[in-house]
């Protein structure tokens, strides 16, 4: 089954709304077997989403839009929807005493505006609304799918799940179970991650597909089978093979990389603290996002200026005279000299040109150093990670997590 989107509202044009409705039905109906073939985003316009409405039953078995079930004038959707099908709009009166119910429950009189939330295309099955005032509908026609679904996400998600997964699971596949399995890798490029299993990713079912994200690649292995116990096997059979051929980078089957190390330091019974500079605290954020952090973290410094380098950290004058603040030494002395000040087991450090200035050519945007102190000595890595600011900081992170996951995972 084949599926186009739909999403209604100017302020999704606007950029006014972050449009979560893709990420969440997408990954919803990839689990349901369902392919998503094209997002259509639509302003508050009739004859524009009449056009996208045409389109999409010309291109996939399965329509969903959403929002525009509202009561103002610029909530078109199913009105339109009746246009396009070629039938009338007939009042559900179950729907009506519904919401009028529910402004009662409240102390208020229904607003005459909201009668027009229990109008709907003729031939709908109506989808309760557990959450809102505004009902969804279902309407089936030439072999072809039409979902409406609220836009508020907490209406949408609920009605998606209590409604149209159980109809849709019947309806995909004939009946068939997606399974899937992600592992989340760091310290490898995504190609790299291509060409190590390439030989394994010749073949729709079961499946890879990959995700990179700065200082991380994500593999996600999916088959589909009539049954839940033949879908994970075929999956848990190639899912073995990935992670033969890449355990090195393999930190998770899907837990953040916090978390990972997290269990580590717990296990060993290590401390750590941490210097930043590009990062100016993002690492100390991670690692205290976990709850129960406090037993292994002491604590950590912004150092961006030379002068906090040397006051707090001990990083000698002359390193920084001598190789400059991005640099293998200075990195070095920042993770020993954060390691002294705290007393920890370990000491994590960075130091890098985020950009978008700062760049040289000896010295470009995205160069980071990371250096690991401890009992065994200091090692450092040199980094350069592609991409705008964020992106830098981001890789940065993930790297220096992964830097302590391996040092523990040896211990």
């Amino acid at each position: 089954m084949k599926a186009v989107l739909i999403f209604t509202g100017s302020e999704l044009l606007q950029g006014r709304v972050t449009n979560s409705h893709a990420q969440y039905l997408g990954r919803r109906l990839s689990q349901l077997n369902i392919g998503v073939t094209l997002h259509i985003t639509v302003g508050d316009n009739m004859e524009m989403l009449g056009q996208a409405v045409r389109q999409a039953m010309a291109n996939a078995d399965l329509i969903l839009i959403t929002g525009g079930l509202g009561p103002t004038n610029d909530d078109l959707t199913k009105e339109t929807v009746a246009g396009v099908l070629g039938v009338p709009m007939v009042l559900d009166e179950k729907s009506l005493a519904v919401i009028k119910e529910l402004f009662g429950s409240h102390g208020m009189s229904m607003p005459e505006s909201n009668y027009k939330q229990a109008l709907f295309p003729k031939g709908s099955v109506i989808l309760p609304n557990t959450r809102g005032t505004a009902p969804g509908a279902l309407m089936e026609k030439d072999d072809k799918i039409i979902a409406l679904l609220p836009g508020p996400p907490h209406e949408l998600t609920a009605m998606f799940e209590g409604e149209l997964v159980p109809f849709l699971s019947k309806k995909a596949g004939g009946g068939a179970v997606t399974g899937y399995k992600v592992f989340k890798l760091a310290g490898i490029s995504e190609s790299a991650v291509q060409d190590m299993v390439k030989d394994l990713d010749r073949q729709d079912n079961p499946g890879i597909t990959y995700l990179a994200n700065p200082g991380e690649v994500q593999v996600r292995i999916s088959a589909r089978a009539p049954t839940s116990e033949q879908a994970e096997k075929m999956v848990a059979e190639l899912s073995g093979e990935i992670r033969c051929r890449l355990e090195d980078y393999i930190f998770s089957d899907g837990e953040a990389l916090e978390y990972v190390v997290s269990k580590y330091l717990i296990r060993t019974g290590l401390s750590i603290s941490v210097a930043e500079s590009c990062t100016g605290g993002l690492i100390a954020a991670k690692l205290t996002d976990v709850p129960g952090s406090s037993d292994y973290f002491t604590g950590g410094v912004v150092a961006y200026s030379n002068e906090i380098k040397q006051a707090l950290l001990g990083v000698a004058p002359e390193i920084l005279n001598q190789y400059g603040a991005v640099s293998k030494q200075t990195a070095d002395a920042m993770a020993e000299g954060v390691r002294n000040l705290t007393g920890t087991s370990l000491g994590l450090a960075v130091t890098g040109i985020a950009g978008p200035g700062g760049g040289t050519q000896d010295k470009p945007r995205g160069l980071v150093y990371i250096s690991l102190s401890s009992a065994d000595g200091t090692s450092c890595r040199e980094f350069h990670f592609p991409g705008e600011r964020p992106a830098v900081r981001r890789g940065t992170v993930n790297a220096a997590l992964n830097m302590v996951r391996r040092y523990l995972l040896a211990k």
